[in-house]
């Protein structure tokens, strides 16, 4: 009998590691992956990514192992994107010793971003990036929050043109850094950008997508449950019948596949570190993705709660 996909989160949570290659047999069974495509090259990614600004743990394995088996599944249920950040801590030391561990390196796409406190900038500073992931390529280098935005894109598309990094960019994560985020995307010659953009903040979809879409710019989406409020609002509601149409089975998947379903978002890049997390988050990128029509009803009905 075929497991409903809520029965596979549900296995997840409660079998760990061990259950990795019996579920991705059973999320198979669901259909492959959606692909979005990145503008530049027709590269195509899954829209469903891991953010790590809580990776950065230490060194003993006892610490490690949830991020070592949310990393794992994640690879064999078909993820890719990773995106980390010079200022999370340990983040990018313990992605690529786990990532070595798990010789998984060539099935994924890393993601990382520059040192936006200035300690470490310039050549220096992307060589640092690679050393802590422990690869010779970066497939996304992005200037962190803007700082120095002019300078380390030059310097990026050095490296892309040695080919030491395959897709450049730029990231924010506030509203107030919009007007500046548009500038330099009228202006710089970018692969990639990254924003905050959920069911709850919607101030991107005013100039930063329309402007990505004219510009061919890929989309990674951070903060896509946003800063809290999501879930709250949604505790002890049930989902609404109609979500059905969309193939959703939580309300995490509601929220991630509101975000996908934007012709110009390329993937959201929610913080995973638990391996259940990983299951439902995924279960977003399978199935049918909300049309216009139905991803003003889910503003509606988000917008209706109290």
């Amino acid at each position: 009998m075929k497991m409903t996909r809520r029965a596979l989160i549900e296995l997840g949570a409660g079998a760990g590691v061990a259950a990795s290659r019996s579920t991705e047999a059973l999320l198979a069974q669901d259909g492959a992956l959606v692909q979005k495509t990145i503008p530049k090259t027709g590269e195509q990614i899954p829209p469903i990514g891991i953010g790590t600004n809580r990776y950065g743990v230490g060194a003993s394995e006892e610490e490690r192992a949830p991020l070592k088996a949310t990393l794992k599944l994640f690879a064999e249920l078909g993820g890719k994107v990773i995106d980390t950040a010079a200022v999370y801590g340990t983040s990018e030391t313990v992605i690529g010793d786990l990532v070595r561990e798990l010789s998984i390196r060539d099935r994924l796409f890393f993601a990382t971003k520059t040192d936006l406190r200035g300690q470490m900038s310039g050549a220096a500073g992307l060589q640092q990036r690679l050393e802590r992931m422990q690869t010779e390529t970066m497939d996304l280098m992005q200037v962190h929050n803007l700082v120095d935005v002019a300078s380390e894109l030059a310097l990026m598309r050095e490296w892309k043109a040695e080919g030491r990094i395959r897709y450049i960019g730029a990231t924010v994560s506030t509203e107030n850094q919009y007007a500046d985020m548009a500038r330099v995307m009228e202006t710089e010659d970018m692969d990639f950008v990254q924003f905050n953009y959920s069911l709850d903040d919607r101030g991107a979809e005013e100039r930063l997508l329309p402007l990505a879409l004219d510009r061919g710019l890929a989309v990674l989406v951070n903060l896509p449950f946003g800063r809290g409020d999501l879930f709250e609002k949604v505790e002890g509601r049930a989902l609404p019948d109609w979500a059905a149409e969309i193939d959703c089975a939580s309300w995490g998947q509601f929220f991630l596949k509101y975000i996908i379903s934007h012709p110009a978002v390329t993937a959201a890049i929610p913080g995973t570190r638990q391996e259940r997390h990983v299951i439902d988050n995924l279960g977003a990128a399978r199935g049918r993705l909300p049309d216009a029509t139905l991803r003003r009803r889910q503003e509606e009905l988000f917008d209706s709660l109290a």
